[in-house]
């Protein structure tokens, strides 16, 4: 309505105008020569007005002419992306339905319509892994990353497919590539520390874990790469203090103090790893420092006098006992581990020693066999074991190698 207010007042304006003018009065006069021509003013104002809108009216029929292919490709351009989102749209169904050639058909269809848009990129690459296509996937992956604005997002699917390959040492150079490209992603530490683990650069793995990794393990394993002894040392004190539990890094760290003159440290740090977590090889390497028996034995009560009836302190017991003729104390310390439910074989496989050793091998025999139908029976020996697979191993690694995960393999026996 108010549209139709100015125009009509306009048009009043317009009228009043011209009416103003005729009422003025007054010509135009044009001559050239003999070329005399006269109009009154009201229609020479007129004649230009009108010409005026004619020729507006050619500029602006040109103009369109020359913007017409323009238009017709915005037109096109239009067309295609409306067909190409639908094949985009059809292409996400048909890989949610797992038709993974109907989508990659679709995907194709929408890159020829629409482009190499990062979207229509890694639909394409994520289509063509579903179809088992990793050379197309990888092709993809490539184009999408040579995209600044998308270049993480290349980045990380051609890091999936170098370490769905097992190619760790590429996975490497693309993830810290990735990190630069985007470094607030705080996955992309630990998944550089996991590649590094993979590779089996403890010293790297180490520098990338987070608060949740097995430090003690990989420092350790760092300390047994490391060439510099100081270095090394300084690795082994790590893996002790991360875990005083770790036996083989309670080990290696008492190990290196014996090494280097210092003896008192070393007990130290064998007493509290053995308080952490009883280990035959702690003791082992205890009772490696003197050979006289005797000694052996109080030197074994010393150590497990803050253990007194864990299964490792009452076979240590029995066995120095045992090695020292003392097999009535052997024995009793046996009987207690046997009554408590939690012994395993290794407790009879002694107690059948002992009573050779009390009885003589022909009078013990019916006596040794009891033990050895009770050993049928008990549980197995700790062994070290990959927490991740199950799979056992004859001493401690840094790696499974049935499974390939770090840090994983630990001592299973019974608890205290």
């Amino acid at each position: 309505m108010r549209l139709v207010l100015k125009l009509l007042v306009v048009l009043l304006a317009g009228f009043a105008g011209v009416m103003g003018l005729m009422e003025l009065g007054g010509s135009v006069e044009i001559r050239h020569g003999d070329l005399w021509i006269g109009l009154p003013l009201a229609a020479a104002i007129l004649l230009l007005a009108l010409g005026f809108l004619v020729l507006h009216a050619l500029l602006r029929l040109w103009s369109w002419l020359l913007d017409w292919p323009a238009r017709r490709r915005l037109r096109l351009e239009r067309a295609h992306r409306v067909e190409g989102e639908l094949a985009l749209t059809r292409a996400l169904v048909a890989l949610a339905a797992g038709r993974a050639e109907a989508a990659r058909i679709e995907v194709t269809r929408a890159r020829r319509l629409m482009g190499d848009s990062p979207q229509l990129l890694l639909l394409a690459a994520e289509a063509a892994r579903a179809e088992g296509d990793e050379a197309a996937a990888t092709e993809a992956f490539q184009a999408l990353s040579a995209q600044p604005e998308a270049r993480f997002l290349g980045l990380r699917g051609l890091l999936r497919q170098a370490e769905a390959r097992g190619d760790w040492d590429a996975a490497r150079e693309i993830a810290a590539e990735a990190q630069r490209a985007e470094p607030e992603a705080d996955w992309l530490r630990e998944e550089r520390s996991e590649v590094a683990r993979r590779r089996q650069d403890w010293s790297e793995a180490l520098a990338l874990s987070g608060a949740d990794a097995p430090r003690a393990a990989l420092s350790l394993a760092a300390a047994l790469q490391e060439k510099d002894p100081v270095r090394a040392g300084e690795l082994e004190r790590q893996a002790f203090l991360a875990q005083p539990g770790f036996a083989p890094g309670v080990i290696a760290h008492a190990a290196r103090l014996l090494d280097t003159g210092h003896p008192r440290r070393a007990r130290g740090v064998l007493q509290r790893g053995w308080d952490a977590a009883p280990h035959p090889g702690i003791a082992e390497l205890l009772l490696g420092l003197d050979t006289d028996r005797i000694r052996r034995v109080r030197m074994v009560e010393e150590l497990t006098r803050n253990t007194p009836t864990h299964p490792e302190s009452r076979l240590l017991r029995a066995r120095i006992a045992f090695e020292a003729g003392l097999t009535g104390r052997a024995r009793h310390e046996l009987t207690l581990w046997r009554e408590t439910g939690q012994a395993d074989q290794r407790c009879y496989a002694l107690l059948g020693e002992v009573e050779r050793a009390e009885h003589g091998p022909d009078a013990a025999r019916e006596r040794e066999a009891g033990w050895l139908r009770e050993a049928a029976a008990a549980p197995m020996a700790p062994v070290w074991r990959c927490g991740h697979c199950g799979a056992e191993h004859s001493e401690w690694k840094p790696l499974c190698g049935a499974c390939g995960t770090a840090g994983a393999i630990t001592w299973s026996g019974t608890g205290r």
